[in-house]
């Protein structure tokens, strides 16, 4: 795969998740299989505490896929590009009074999203396939074990998403990932 990306491997990962999420029921290799590694190792967390142990998946998960978009994706040329976004920002904001002008810097800047969008996808080509079994396998154990609520009142999916997003904030400062 070349340094710019491409989104021949992320279509393919998105037609694999796709395909998995679908047939999850149907072709029980796939479900075995991941109960099979989920089970005794992130479904122990669970069964000891379900709250501190989704905490800590969720922190896993976060670590490993910054570790991931960190190394998998051209942080020099991200970062240069969102230098650059800034910029033009900066740019807009001083003839937000001139809409000419101001179409003209949206219109560059909006040049800079599929080049983002490319660098960026790499490391979903990565992380796609693997993220769709964890939710599979989540949706079955929380389903086995009557949806429970977290903090009373999120759902596993919430939980996960909120968290997340806390999580991998603090990482990819850590990590200085873009």
């Amino acid at each position: 795969m070349n340094k710019e990306g491409s989104f021949k491997p992320v279509a393919i990962v998105l037609v694999a998740s796709m395909l998995i999420a679908l047939f999850w029921n149907s072709i029980s290799f796939i479900r075995n299989a991941v109960h099979g590694v989920l089970d005794p190792s992130a479904g122990a967390l669970l069964r000891m505490n379900v709250t501190w142990g989704m905490l800590i998946i969720v922190l896993i998960i976060a670590i490993i896929t910054t570790i991931i978009q960190k190394y998998a994706t051209d942080q020099k040329t991200l970062k240069e590009l969102k230098k650059e976004q800034k910029l033009l920002q900066e740019e807009m904001k001083k003839y937000r009074d001139n809409p000419a002008k101001v179409m003209e810097l949206q219109k560059k800047s909006f040049e800079f999203i599929p080049k983002t969008m490319k660098l960026s996808m790499r490391a979903m080509a990565y992380t796609g396939i693997p993220l769709i079994l964890f939710f599979r396998w989540f949706m079955d154990v929380f389903n086995a074990m009557d949806s429970p609520k977290f903090f009373g009142f999120l759902s596993w999916f919430w939980f996960y998403l909120i968290f997340t997003m806390i999580f991998s904030s603090i990482i990819r400062k850590i990590f200085k990932v873009v």
